[in-house]
């Protein structure tokens, strides 16, 4: 991933938005938890979708359901320079368009695709709007994974698509239960990694559905936890401790659910 603000490599994550049925109390809830600030809202035809500050610069957006069948969740978007080219092989690699390319305003091209598995994500083809200006510090985006119960198609998938590096990163478990991503040629380390495929397991409700994970950086995950539930949200995992920081599960005061993480100390 290039650093934010600057031109996304393609397949990295560049951007990330959520889908709300309430979008006043959505600024509510994570103004108040990550600090965020929010720009003026894009006509009502574009779901009043409005982009979420941090210190000035950008970190993700917020918009109003237009239709209350859709899910109330966050989703990932990754950076291509062509999203027809990347749709065609999504759909090659056998997944599916939920939504064909389409441009938005002078922002860029978007589309929506799912996994083989059933995961929902989406293309990022930018023009004014390069992605994230901000990630990696306490309020702002710091990864993704893909939460799946059918392993092999949706490793393929990933590396089809998007040409991704596949490198196991589970100690302590099965060998492939995390498979780690990284750009074609990229070295196969935590330093290069730009997301990851996780299991969906029998630690979840049979009703989960394959999903796309979206975390936000914190500067200390119990804290987080407590601010969430004092505005409405909830944690559904964790907090535990694990080798790249002290992370949890949450959902929001709507439902939509994401995960935070704290960075370990430095030694």
């Amino acid at each position: 991933m290039a650093a934010a603000g600057g031109a996304f490599a393609e397949g990295s994550p560049c951007w990330t938005d959520a889908m709300l049925p309430d979008l006043e109390a959505g600024r509510r809830f994570y103004g108040g938890l990550f600090g965020w600030t929010f720009g003026a809202p894009a006509p009502p035809e574009r779901g009043f979708y409005t982009i979420a500050l941090l210190d000035g610069a950008r970190a993700a957006a917020l918009s109003r359901k237009p239709d209350g069948r859709l899910p109330t969740a966050w989703t990932v978007h990754f950076a291509t320079p062509d999203a027809g080219a990347a749709a065609a092989r999504v759909r090659a690699a056998g997944g599916q368009l939920v939504t064909e390319p389409v441009p938005v305003g002078r922002a860029g091209t978007t589309a929506t695709a799912v996994d083989p598995g059933g995961a929902a994500f989406g293309l990022w083809q930018p023009d004014l709007l390069t992605g994230f200006e901000v990630t990696g510090r306490p309020g702002a985006y710091v990864w993704t994974e893909v939460c799946t119960r059918e392993k092999a198609p949706v490793d393929a998938f990933y590396a089809r698509v998007f040409g991704y590096g596949m490198h196991p990163a589970a100690p302590g478990r099965e060998a492939d239960d995390i498979m780690v991503w990284t750009l074609p040629g990229a070295p196969g380390d935590d330093e290069h990694a730009v997301g990851a495929r996780t299991m969906i397991d029998d630690t979840y409700p049979v009703e989960m559905p394959a999903h796309f994970l979206v975390y936000f950086a914190v500067a200390d995950c119990d804290a987080a936890v407590r601010a969430a539930a004092r505005r409405g949200g909830r944690a559904v995992e964790g907090p535990d401790d694990a080798s790249y920081g002290r992370h949890a599960v949450l959902v929001d005061d709507q439902g939509a659910r994401f995960g935070v993480l704290e960075a370990p100390a430095a030694a």
